[in-house]
């Protein structure tokens, strides 16, 4: 007895099925998946990176803004996410062909920097959206591990909060982490003031 493999969607399918219901989701090599609600040290570690950098490229005169939702298609096969943190440089909208009207980005030049706190689904977070990511070409990728819920491979043993920020170099990510009172360095804002422990604390 055979079973059919379920049917997967191509990224058009995909925008044209997003309901407007108050839920999140996101496209998966063709699969949709719904993001779980987060939780509230999630959404408050959100807000506090999303509020440093504000005040950073306000600092700089940027043209930049964090918008409140919007997608990353990829160049991978039918994925597109919905980062935590995403950093847009509005001097390039203007060449994405469906921000106008989905609020999607497909451009590295649109991106910055992309931010994803990671939750139960870590390994989203350490392999599909880090090869991404990589593949989009986006010049700055953090992975902000607050709850130290990642592998030991890549957090330690006993496992520590970490942030890992990737930088993209010859296209590909070189990752630098940073735990306890260590300045964090952003290749986007090089006089950045801040550590990764008051990132935790905003947890808290």
């Amino acid at each position: 007895m055979t079973q059919s493999l379920p049917k997967l969607l191509t990224f058009n399918e995909f925008s044209e099925w997003y309901p407007n219901d108050g839920k999140r989701y996101e496209l998966h090599q063709g699969v949709i998946f719904e993001m779980p609600p987060p939780t509230g040290a999630h959404e408050k570690v959100v807000g506090f990176i999303a509020r440093k950098l504000t005040v950073e490229f306000d600092r700089l005169n940027l043209p930049y803004t964090i918008p409140k939702t919007a997608l990353v298609k990829t160049p991978a096969a039918e994925s597109t996410y919905l980062p935590d943190v995403l950093l847009l440089n509005l001097d390039n909208l203007n060449k994405e062909p469906l921000f106008q009207k989905q609020s999607i980005v497909s451009q590295a030049a649109s991106v910055p920097i992309v931010i994803e706190v990671v939750s139960t689904n870590w390994r989203d977070d350490y392999y599909n959206k880090f090869r991404d990511y990589e593949e989009m070409g986006i010049p700055e990728y953090w992975i902000v591990d607050y709850a130290a819920l990642g592998a030991r491979k890549f957090i330690g043993n006993p496992k520590q909060s970490t942030i890992f920020v990737c930088e993209l170099v010859d296209d590909e990510y070189q990752m630098t982490s940073f735990q306890g009172n260590t300045a964090i360095s952003s290749p986007t804002f090089p006089k950045l003031n801040l550590t990764a422990q008051q990132i935790f604390d905003a947890a808290n």
